[in-house]
């Protein structure tokens, strides 16, 4: 009989806002057992993340506050303890110790003025009285176990000199430092590389079978779900609406929002006209009411399939035109700091990169984080200067382009950041952001014919006109990749640079986006550079791939081709760490 070391009674969470009071959490209940890894999968805004800082008791009060419920931990205790009940000094003792937590952002988690190692020791020297020289070795211990590189220099590393993938394992080292029986990891893997991602899921496995630990894993992706979970509960608006064992919600889920989540990935086995979203399965009334639309998850996915004479027309059309841009030999070097007596190393970004994008084109370009991708994007667009090389768009050698002409070209050049909430301005409306760039390039005759061009840009992307004078903070992470994608089309560009624009997303709001971006592909005959670490997503919507590695090329070639007979060990490395569901 399975031992359970969590139990979540009834607990409801609300928010007060300056309008109205939100329910975040409505009343769940669910049971984690020792050595077993609970997944809670959901949207944005679906409670998950609030789930499990009520569990820590991190809720921030105000505006948060839980109202009703228990949260029942079972440390060598039959009848548990109420964590909700415990004095804030009591709940100190078992919060980092028995019950652990890997945050989403390790960047934000992490003290950026503190070594890596002192924030470790400094755990472990506080729950488990050991001397500052045992604080350390067990540290470089921890280091090894989460297979970090050279531990002795990243325990004196400070966070911006390590990768994403490196921070979240010192996370990971932080969160297992006094061996806690619950281990909360919540959107671990968000916007990682599908390859350090396989690793970390893997390594959260053997950890949970060194130390028996109950997880608590949180994520949107229900395939990363099906690579760790046993059993799983779906969250939709604060509520759980479905739960039970992995393969039995795969196989057959009974709630139309799960079968909308499970069907918004992009299919590895076949090649559709556009992605199915949530709304397909489970539609909302004007009154909140949910409806099951009824369909059935293979029928509707069979619907959409893309035939291959279809895909082969469309092919022949796009390349029987020449190309748009051709980079050819293009180098982007960065010195690397040396002594006078040396000669200086470089770190090749780029390195003799050619290939062609033709106009009407989709070209994928992946590889994992530090390979290139994004150097090569702005390169392209010269916000980081080439080294050298030629890039030649419709004729023009952009790399010889005077100040005033490449302002130009940058209205049929555009490109939509990784992050969209960084790349808007936060002081400025999103109106006024989306209107800008037409009055720089002299768009339009006034600002009034301007507003309204502005406001068809926002009904076109899924916004409204009373969304106007909002400010970026007051949208979702997806509604932002649409102000940034109207703001984009606002100067009516004929190729853009997709650069990472839908890995923070959620997989639903990430299926939205991505048809958008289809959708606006065909009215307007755009031609993309899409750059993504993610494979799949990169599969569905490109003509051709283009994989890179260490600033170089490992492949070029049709997309199918390049999924179903890869030509490098690399490449297939990429393919296999992908998340294939049950």
């Amino acid at each position: 009989m399975s031992e359970i070391v969590l139990e979540v009674k009834n607990l409801s969470v609300e928010f007060q806002t300056e309008d109205q009071c939100v329910k975040a959490v409505n009343s769940i209940s669910f049971q984690l057992n020792k050595g077993e890894t609970l997944g809670i999968v959901g949207e944005s805004g679906s409670g998950k993340s609030v789930t499990s800082l009520s569990v820590m008791r991190l809720i921030p009060n105000p505006p948060g506050k839980i109202t009703e419920g228990e949260i029942l931990f079972f440390n060598n205790s039959e009848s548990g303890i109420n964590l909700l009940a415990l004095p804030e000094k009591k709940m100190r003792k078992h919060r980092g110790k028995d019950i652990s937590m890997i945050f989403q952002e390790p960047m934000t988690s992490l003290n950026p003025v503190y070594r890596c190692g002192k924030q470790i020791t400094e755990i472990i020297q506080l729950h488990q009285k050991l001397s500052k020289k045992q604080a350390k070795a067990r540290t470089i211990e921890l280091f090894n176990e989460v297979m970090l590189p050279r531990p002795e220099e990243i325990f004196k590393a400070y966070p911006h000199q390590l990768s994403g993938g490196q921070k979240q394992r010192v996370m990971i080292a932080m969160a297992i430092s006094c061996n806690p029986s619950i281990l909360i990891a919540d959107e671990p893997t968000t916007a990682l590389d599908v390859t350090v991602q396989k690793n970390i899921i893997e390594l959260l496995k053997s950890l949970q079978e060194k130390y028996n630990m109950g997880i608590i894993f949180i994520t949107h992706d229900l395939g990363i779900i099906a690579e760790i979970a046993n059993r799983v509960l779906v969250m939709y608006k604060g509520n759980i609406v479905e739960q039970g064992l992995v393969s039995e919600i795969f196989k057959n889920p009974q709630h139309p929002y799960t079968k909308g989540l499970l069907a918004c990935r992009p299919p590895l086995d076949k090649r559709l006209r556009l992605l199915p979203t949530v709304s397909d399965f489970l539609k909302v009334d004007d009154h909140g009411n949910q409806i099951d639309t009824g369909l059935s998850i293979n029928n509707f996915i069979n619907g959409l399939t893309l035939s291959d004479e279809e895909r082969n027309q469309n092919l022949s059309s796009i390349y029987s035109e020449k190309p748009i841009l051709n980079l050819e030999n293009i180098c982007k070097y960065y010195p690397l700091s040396t002594s006078i007596f040396k000669k200086r190393n470089y770190l090749k970004a780029c390195d003799e990169i050619n290939f062609e994008i033709f106009e009407g084109e989709t070209l994928g370009l992946v590889g994992e984080s530090g390979c290139g991708k994004t150097t090569l994007g702005r390169t392209i667009l010269r916000l980081i200067e080439p080294t050298s090389g030629k890039i030649t768009y419709k004729d023009n050698d952009v790399t010889k382009l005077s100040s005033s002409k490449l302002r130009k070209l940058r209205k049929e050049i555009q490109i939509i950041f990784q992050d969209p909430y960084s790349s808007l301005n936060p002081r400025i409306t999103i109106g006024r952001a989306i209107l800008e760039p037409m009055k720089v390039h002299g768009l339009y005759k006034n600002d009034k014919t301007r507003k309204l061009k502005v406001i068809e840009l926002m009904e076109r992307v899924g916004l409204t006109e009373a969304q106007f004078n909002r400010y970026p903070h007051e949208f979702s992470g997806g509604q932002r990749q649409r102000i940034v994608i109207a703001r984009t089309l606002a100067v009516e560009p004929k190729f853009i640079i997709c650069d990472e624009s839908v890995s923070a997303l959620d997989v639903s709001v990430q299926a939205q986006v991505l048809n958008l971006l289809n959708e606006l592909k065909h009215e307007r005959k755009f031609t993309y550079l899409f750059i993504s670490h993610d494979l799949s997503v990169v599969k569905f919507m490109s003509d051709r791939i283009v994989v890179m590695k260490d600033g170089r090329i490992q492949e070029i070639g049709d997309a199918d081709q390049i999924y179903y007979s890869p030509t490098t060990d690399y490449t297939r490395s990429l393919i296999e760490a992908i998340p294939k569901g049950l």
